[in-house]
């Protein structure tokens, strides 16, 4: 399997490293560690089976989640910075990530959902190509930060069913001062119009679950809801007026957040407020928002 055209093309990129934007040529092969501090084989946190992902994605059984250690991105504020930032995970084999990913078919999940999948493009891909060969059925959830580079992604077209990237945001100042990538914004432009190309908008079953499509998702950030705006008219002029968007209201200041002057507080009401008058004002009638406290 890994001598297909394109499985070998991703683990070329892989093996000095430039399966992101990043580029960091890290020889992750020979035990170097670049950006994203990974090495050749895939790290999983855990496998199982969650409820709290959006509705068409958890559905009523749970979507098949598995958390990949490390990232790519590595923000000041990550919700879930013990794995993408401390590395909380154990190395496993690309034929073990496929029987993880029939294991949880079998359980009942509605799909696999790879959480922070970037680094280990190559092996995901790996991975779904002997699981579909093994039976595999469900749906593919590709769950990113949406710093991806379009060549990578492009490799992907087939594998992935659903896509699933956050737009974070939209200034460049702003990306550099929470994740040290200046070009965020343009690179995520790219990639959700790539990721949008191959899979269009959301598509629905009978009973409501994810089959194929794009899924946004975008945590108002305290202090930039100003960029929430512009993320939002992008993806109505550029994407389409169609797509499924979740708007988040859950911040809260995790990791090195604390120490920020404007991420070191949760979002205000209004400021919520103000993003959801976002939508309405560019017609983005598709997907969900939540309840403030």
């Amino acid at each position: 399997m890994r001598n297909t055209p394109r499985l070998r093309a991703l683990y070329r990129l892989t093996k000095r490293c430039k399966i992101c934007p990043r580029e960091c040529g890290a020889w992750r092969f020979g035990g170097e560690k670049g950006v994203c501090q990974s090495l050749k084989l895939p790290e999983v946190s855990s496998h199982n089976l969650h409820y709290g992902e959006e509705p068409p994605i958890s559905g009523l059984k749970g979507s098949g989640t598995i958390f990949l250690t490390h990232c790519n991105l590595r923000c000041i504020f990550c919700q879930n910075y013990p794995i993408s930032h401390f590395g909380n995970g154990t190395p496993v084999t690309v034929k073990h990530l496929s029987e993880m990913m029939l294991n949880l078919q079998t359980r009942g999940a509605h799909n696999i959902n790879f959480v922070t999948p970037t680094h280990y493009t190559a092996q995901i891909a790996h991975a779904i190509v002997l699981a579909r060969q093994k039976g595999l059925k469900i749906p593919i959830v590709y769950n990113t930060s949406g710093y991806e580079r379009v060549e990578t992604l492009r490799l992907l077209a087939g594998l992935i069913d659903v896509y699933m990237p956050d737009i974070k945001f939209a200034r460049p100042e702003t990306a550099r001062r929470y994740a040290h990538a200046d070009d965020y914004f343009a690179v995520a432009k790219s990639a959700v119009k790539e990721m949008h190309r191959q899979v269009g908008n959301l598509i629905l079953d009978n009973e409501g679950l994810a089959v194929r499509g794009l899924l946004i998702r975008h945590l108002v950030l305290p202090g930039h809801v100003e960029e929430t705006g512009e993320i939002l008219r992008f993806i109505a002029e550029e994407i389409s007026p169609h797509t499924y968007i979740s708007l988040m209201s859950q911040y809260f200041p995790a990791h090195q957040a604390i120490h920020d002057s404007l991420l070191s507080r949760r979002l205000y009401r209004h400021e919520y407020d103000t993003a959801k008058r976002f939508l309405e004002m560019y017609h983005l009638d598709f997907g969900w928002t939540q309840e403030m406290n």
